[in-house]
């Protein structure tokens, strides 16, 4: 199995979640019990994804959960480091094109 890691740092209107490995069925829980623990209200919460080279449908279920989530909660969420296979499946789905979807420092949507 390849390795996974996920590190959480807070800023003052941000939290950055950093992961590295594969993001889907069997990694996105790990992430889900991060990400609610983590403050979203009034916040950016930032995902760098730059040690992420691989994202199935479950990767993609638990960003548009992640999107809707802070958005209730009056957050942004934010994209940073979208490698070649991630982006491309966000860009299918036509989820990259969502207003509320940033791309953070070093990417740019469609990129």
């Amino acid at each position: 199995m390849p390795s996974f890691d996920v590190r959480v740092s807070n800023q003052r209107n941000r939290t950055m979640i950093t992961v590295a490995g594969e993001l889907d069925f069997d990694t996105c829980p790990r992430i889900t019990r991060v990400t609610d623990t983590v403050s979203i209200r009034d916040r950016v919460l930032c995902l760098d994804l730059a040690g992420v080279s691989f994202m199935d449908a479950s990767g993609l279920g638990l960003l548009q959960s992640l999107l809707r989530e802070t958005e209730a909660e009056g957050g942004t969420l934010e994209l940073s480091g979208l490698q070649d296979q991630p982006r491309r499946v966000l860009e299918l789905t036509g989820t990259d094109a969502r207003r509320h979807v940033r791309a953070g420092p070093g990417t740019t949507p469609g990129s």
